[in-house]
């Protein structure tokens, strides 16, 4: 467990596990740290170095934030957690608003990405289509067995009901969470998402209602050579009781070795 230094100065946490395999980045999503992956953690560990860290406002990192910060921000916030480990190149997952801050890592420092991995994420609110108004009400609510069935289904709940506590945000504040919350609700990559040059595998769960599928099909269709996982039955949260989820992101990231 470490920190690293951000461009304002901000103190992020992070670690790392697994193996000495290519190194595999984690970018968690709005409000969360990183505690959100602790269910994927032993899938992605068992062949590759995955390191994870906690966003700023949540968990152990600073909670420092400028008036006006963006999903580009935090892009940068991420390229100095592998600046902290002298690591010039790692394949780059991002789930949900992580998937956001990604795809501006991918723009911005084409130079630092392997594989591009973005989860159950969006072009923006502005391109993207927008959640039911009925998962808005339960994400607004702040109950937490509500955002449980919008992350996995019914079945997992009743068998994990412990690991379902993960993922939940986990922000130092109030105003932390609000500049989580406006930094992806104003994100807007869809001109440049087609400058990515990383291969690019979009995963989606098919009964995703926090961000709905047919956003998937929006980012293949504006980053040249992207494929598309979608895991029929899986929601937010599509690798917890879904196995097959991790199988293909690993079989990609094999695909593209540094």
């Amino acid at each position: 467990m470490s920190y690293a230094t951000s461009f304002d100065g901000s103190q992020l946490w992070f670690d790392a596990t697994g193996t000495e395999g290519a190194p595999i980045l984690l970018i968690a999503g709005n409000g969360c740290d990183h505690d959100a992956w602790r269910i994927a953690l032993p899938e992605l560990s068992n062949a590759h170095r995955v390191i994870y860290y906690d966003h700023r406002g949540t968990g152990r990192s600073d909670a420092t934030f400028p008036d006006v910060w963006s999903t580009r921000d935090f892009a940068r916030d991420a390229v100095a957690i592998l600046d902290a480990l002298a690591i010039k190149r790692a394949h780059v997952y991002g789930h949900s608003m992580g998937g956001r801050i990604a795809q501006w890592f991918a723009i911005d420092y084409p130079d630092r990405v392997g594989a591009l991995l973005l989860g159950a994420t969006s072009p923006g609110d502005r391109h993207g289509v927008p959640r039911t108004d009925e998962a808005t009400a339960a994400l607004s609510s702040g109950d937490l067995a509500s955002m449980q069935r919008l992350c996995f289904t019914e079945s997992w709940i009743d068998a994990h009901p412990e690991l379902a506590r993960s993922g939940a945000p986990n922000p130092r504040d109030r105003r932390a969470f609000q500049m989580h919350l406006s930094a992806s609700t104003e994100h807007d990559a869809w001109d440049a998402l087609p400058t990515i040059i990383a291969p690019t595998l979009v995963i989606h769960g098919a009964d995703d209602h926090l961000t709905l599928p047919a956003n998937a099909e929006r980012i293949i269709d504006r980053i040249p050579g992207s494929r598309l996982l979608m895991i029929e039955g899986a929601r937010h949260i599509y690798w917890a009781g879904f196995p097959e989820a991790h199988r293909e992101v690993l079989d990609f990231v094999g695909e593209h070795p540094l």
